[in-house]
């Protein structure tokens, strides 16, 4: 995290582009991870708990407890290295103003409440599927603007 001790990251001809690198990457993350929890987990409250508790019309199994607990620690993980990195990355260009206080705010809140969501309704009551799917885009959406308006201060802001 050498980003971080850098006075003004746009003159490191170093670290801007491995800054910006890693915002692409994470980007394409982000994407991909909507994509591939839509077509696998769920991102809707109905298809989320037909995955979790399973459905008989549509002959879908529950999901075990290891799958689920081997599920959720990816999910801690990814989550916890994305959220840190960008986060970082974000409030170092952004220089902690409210404005990027509130949103990193929102990123972490969310991410959050979905990871503790999650088992939540696994565990103590399937209601907590509609928290997880809110929760869950809303990280999503607050993580792809921190993207791309890090993005946009790293290349396009006449100062940083």
């Amino acid at each position: 995290m050498r980003f971080t001790l850098i006075k003004d990251i746009k003159k490191d001809t170093v670290m801007r582009p491995v800054l910006g690198a890693l915002l692409f990457f994470a980007l394409l993350y982000l994407i991909s991870d909507i994509l591939v929890k839509q077509s696998s987990f769920g991102i809707t409250p109905a298809a989320v708990s037909a995955t979790l508790f399973g459905d008989e019309e549509q002959f879908l199994e529950a999901l075990s407890q290891a799958s689920f607990l081997e599920f959720w620690h990816t999910e801690i993980f990814f989550s916890m290295m994305l959220l840190f990195t960008m986060s970082a990355v974000y409030i170092r260009l952004y220089e902690a103003s409210k404005k990027a206080m509130l949103l990193v705010h929102l990123l972490f809140i969310s991410a959050l409440l979905a990871l503790f969501a999650l088992p939540l309704a696994y565990f103590v009551d399937p209601a907590f599927v509609n928290i997880y799917s809110f929760s869950f885009i809303v990280w999503h959406l607050s993580a792809l603007i921190v993207a791309f308006c890090a993005l946009q201060r790293l290349y396009f802001a006449k100062s940083v």
